[in-house]
């Protein structure tokens, strides 16, 4: 698919955040061209004026230099919140870079979601941020399954990028999001990623908006046998795979040595200890908990 690109200007690329990980929103695009069917950031869409498909088009900031950057000492920055700041125009454009560049120095803290290993041109800056961390989507091994999902790089070099950072000393996470039921394999992707993560982050899929039924006709095309699972999930309302997916992997954390945690990432341990297992299963009611409690700290 060709993707539509248009250079825009911005006032700042910085936003407040209401994210509980993150004091600041940074996106240095609108749109991403990995297209991925599940993508919740499609809803930018209609702030964007763009009639094209999402995946197909994206806006490339540019933004005055951040003046004063030392003002963000000690606050969180979220690189990639609606976005993926890797994407292949990065390669390019270097938005994402300049925003490193500008605020390298700061004293500010940068957390990184991406599907790429692009990021690995920009390692040695990355690691010149404090607790610095970079996390990788992986919700399947089968490339098969992550070509009909997503046209970004795939799961290998996510992982040989992942333990590259890792044997470099930054901080990387594990991202499994998002879980389809019946499909996504959490135990495999755990077992092939706990030696190169600090941290393993659990979602499960949710199915809003106009993919929806893109993704149901999909499980229906692809994975018949699915459909009752999934008419029971994302049209009756029942929770009960999550709540045994959920015990399911408590035992096998245990069968495994590892930390299993819900809704709090925040437990320091050694850099080499085993990853902490984080399940974020409905997010959605987490998030304003969580909150709360970035407001107390």
């Amino acid at each position: 698919m060709e993707t539509l690109v248009k250079n825009i200007q911005v006032k700042s690329v910085l936003t407040k955040s209401n994210l509980p990980v993150a004091d600041y929103s940074v996106n240095p695009y609108v749109g991403c061209a990995h297209g991925c069917k599940y993508c919740y950031a499609s809803f930018m869409k209609r702030f964007t004026n763009h009639p094209e498909p999402w995946g197909s088009f994206v806006d490339v900031k540019y933004w005055p230099e951040i003046k004063n950057p030392q003002r963000y000492a000690g606050k969180e920055l979220f690189i990639g919140s609606v976005c993926d700041p890797y994407q292949p125009l990065e390669e390019t454009a270097c938005r994402t870079r300049a925003l490193l560049e500008q605020m390298q120095g700061s004293g500010c803290t940068i957390s990184i979601a991406t599907k790429s290993d692009l990021v690995l041109r920009d390692l040695d800056l990355i690691k010149t941020f404090p607790r610095a961390r970079v996390s990788w989507s992986i919700n399947t091994l089968d490339e098969n399954f992550k070509n009909d999902m997503d046209q970004a790089v795939s799961i290998e070099r996510r992982l040989a990028a992942m333990k590259a950072f890792h044997q470099a000393g930054v901080r990387t996470t594990c991202f499994i999001s998002p879980i389809f039921p019946g499909i996504t394999d959490v135990p495999a992707i755990i077992r092939r990623a706990k030696k190169q993560c600090n941290l393993v982050w659990l979602e499960n899929l949710n199915l809003r908006g106009a993919y929806k039924p893109v993704i149901l006709d999909y499980i229906q095309g692809k994975y018949p046998h699915l459909v009752p699972l999934y008419e029971a999930i994302y049209r009756n309302g029942d929770r009960s795979y999550w709540a045994e997916l959920d015990a399911q992997m408590r035992q096998f954390c245990k069968e495994e040595n590892l930390l299993y945690v819900r809704d709090d990432d925040s437990i320091r341990r050694p850099f080499d200890a085993p990853p902490i297992v984080v399940n974020y299963f409905f997010h959605e009611e987490i998030i304003p908990s969580a909150k709360k409690k970035k407001q107390a700290a």
